[in-house]
């Protein structure tokens, strides 16, 4: 059995999600709205956490979509809702961004309409990228042999760690 090791307990957690909503609000601070799209299930969770800690530190506006992306067949991705990107500044958020897979046909249903802007972010980054794909914030980066599997736990929703086995 693989060894689990952990990468972030709860506090190193929040501290990283904590710094993840500074910066997205730094970077779209001109903006009256943006709009988060969590990818089934864990990116949504991050994406509401991320949400919370924005708003409790600025008036700005943030909508929430859900995506889900089907990891055996990406090619049909669906929002849980009715979305429309057009000019919206748009926020793809996930828990972890391995290949570039997932984030590169989450975007596919984005580009029937035009966004005024689309960033990437992640808790954990891997830098093991098939597709182009380059994550605009990012909680942690490391580099894993493409054998690791890294998992991010939520409770309650909350960070509660993040392992590599």
């Amino acid at each position: 059995m693989p060894k689990k090791i952990q990468l972030l307990d709860s506090s190193t957690a929040e501290q990283r999600l904590t710094r993840l909503a500074y910066e997205i609000y730094e970077n779209n601070i001109d903006e009256k709205e943006i709009n988060f799209i969590g990818i089934e299930d864990r990116g949504v969770d991050i994406a509401k956490i991320l949400k919370k800690k924005i708003e409790s530190i600025s008036e700005l506006k943030i909508e929430l979509a859900t995506l889900i992306v089907d990891k055996l067949n990406p090619v049909d991705c669906q929002f849980g809702k009715d979305f429309n990107p057009k000019g919206k500044t748009i926020i793809i958020i996930d828990d972890v961004a391995n290949s570039g897979k997932t984030m590169f046909y989450a975007i596919k249903p984005l580009l029937d309409q035009i966004a005024k802007k689309i960033q990437i972010a992640v808790l954990i980054d891997r830098q093991h990228k098939k597709f182009p794909i380059a994550s605009d914030y990012i909680g942690q980066q490391l580099s894993t042999t493409l054998q690791d599997h890294i998992t991010v736990e939520i409770e309650k929703g909350k960070v509660t760690g993040a392992y590599i086995e």
